[in-house]
Parts: C-alpha cells; sequence; structure tokens
C-alpha cells in the first residue's frame, strides 16, 4: 500500500514580492530568504537560535493548515492572546493526496490555555482523562502524546522538551517514533539535542544566512552539548574567565 505521508510535502511562499516587506516577521532572515522547504516523511526538525524564526514559520504552516494559533486540534477554537503574526497567509502549502486520520499542533508557551480548554470542553478523556492542571507542565506533555496523540496523524511540536527533564525527553523520543511507526509525521521545531537526534530526520537550520539543511553532527546543539559534557570544568573556567574580563 502507497503511504499518503508527508501529509504535507512542502512550504514555499505565494509570490517573492512578499519577501521585500518590512517589520516583524519579514525582517527575519530565514523569512527572508524562505523559497522552498520539504518535509521529511517520518520527522522534521526546525532549529536555531532564539528568535532565528523557527516557532514564526512553524506557526505559519500550523494555521495555514487549520490549527488554531494557540495549539490543539484543528477543531479547538478559542483566543487568550491574539499573537500569531500574518505569515500565514503569505505561505503555500503542498499536501498530500489524503488527509491524515489525526492531528495536532502543541506548542509549549500556549499549552496552558489549551489545558484549560480542554476541561471545559469537557474532552479531558481523550488526554488521558487526569486533569492536564493537576500534573506536572512535563507529564502533561507526556499524556499528550501518550493519549491525545492516536497515529495516523499529521503532528506539529513547538519546542515540545520545554518542561521535560532529559529523561522525559528521551520518553518523548521513544513515544514520538511509535507514532511514526504508526503512519505519522512530525514537524518540530526544537532546541534540545537529545530530541533532534531522531535517526534519519531532516534538520532545518535557521539563522542570518536563512534556512539550510544540515547534518544532525554538524550543528551547534550537538557540538556545544559534547563538548561541554566532555570537557565541563574547562568549559566553565572559560565562561566564568570571560565574564570576569
Amino acid at each position: 500500500m502507497i503511504s499518503a505521508r508527508p501529509y504535507i510535502k512542502s512550504v514555499f511562499f505565494k509570490d517573492e514580492g512578499t519577501k521585500n516587506r518590512k517589520g516583524y516577521p519579514y525582517d527575519i532572515p530565514a523569512v527572508q530568504h524562505c523559497e522552498e522547504i520539504s518535509f521529511h516523511p517520518d520527522v522534521t526538525f526546525f532549529i536555531g537560535e532564539n528568535g532565528s524564526g523557527k516557532s514564526t514559520l512553524l506557526e505559519a504552516i500550523a494555521v495555514s493548515y487549520g490549527f488554531n494559533p494557540e495549539g490543539g486540534t484543528k477543531s479547538a477554537r478559542f483566543e487568550v492572546h491574539n499573537t500569531h503574526s500574518s505569515l500565514h497567509e503569505e505561505i503555500k502549502l503542498s499536501k498530500s493526496y489524503k488527509l491524515p486520520g489525526d492531528a495536532y499542533f502543541l506548542r509549549a508557551e500556549s499549552f496552558y490555555n489549551v489545558a484549560t480548554k480542554a476541561e471545559e470542553f469537557g474532552v479531558l478523556k481523550s488526554y488521558g482523562g487526569k486533569s492536564l492542571h493537576h500534573q506536572s507542565h512535563g507529564e502533561a506533555f507526556l499524556s499528550t502524546l501518550m493519549h491525545k496523540l492516536t497515529g495516523n496523524g499529521l503532528y506539529l511540536l513547538d519546542e515540545p522538551e520545554a518542561a521535560l527533564s532529559p529523561a522525559r525527553q528521551l520518553t518523548a523520543l521513544s513515544l514520538i517514533h511509535q507514532l511514526v511507526l504508526q503512519d505519522s509525521q512530525f514537524i518540530i521545531a526544537t532546541h534540545s539535542p537529545l530530541i533532534m537526534a531522531y535517526p534519519g530526520a531532516r534538520i532545518y537550520e535557521f539563522g542570518e544566512w536563512g534556512i539550510r539543511e544540515v547534518n544532525y553532527r554538524e550543528t551547534d546543539h550537538y557540538t556545544v552539548t559534547r563538548s561541554f559534557l566532555e570537557y565541563p570544568e574547562i568549559s566553565l573556567k572559560l565562561l566564568i574567565e570571560n565574564e570576569e574580563e
């Protein structure tokens, strides 16, 4: 049987002229230089420094696909804070011939709002049956991955590691893999060198040059973390000396 994945094949700007627009988010280099990004059928990562545009583009993809800007399922319709950009109006998605059976947009910064609405709408059973507010932030994240995401789905995750310990990040990685085996596609914006280690994933790095595909071991996340863990005393000594100067 031919797989329907990737459910989102690629994203590109509708009009080259939009790159000349001024102000946020069009002045972000990654947005200015974005032409087209092709997605892996399994997992694609957006990585980069804070403010590099990875979450901004992921949000635009989510809204363009029909998700609520603050996260949740495609049927979730609420607004606590209207802070999303207009970038979704400037992009076009190339989609699969077949819709996914499940879909979810999880973003760390507004997950509290989603958890609140889940209680108000009476849909806690699909999250494992326990109030998300009666769990730690990390436990609530894992409950969502374990119970709400059912497979055969398209899942957009914005910094899922934000509330997770290193051990729990590995648990999340295992859950992601289980869902990939169930014909799911993930697009994930992350800072975590653990999460982005998923084998075979496509990694796009956002920076002053725009957006480029990179190998996992070439990322700053990998090299900086490895260097620090191998030589913590030396790394700390250099950091402290630089601060004292």
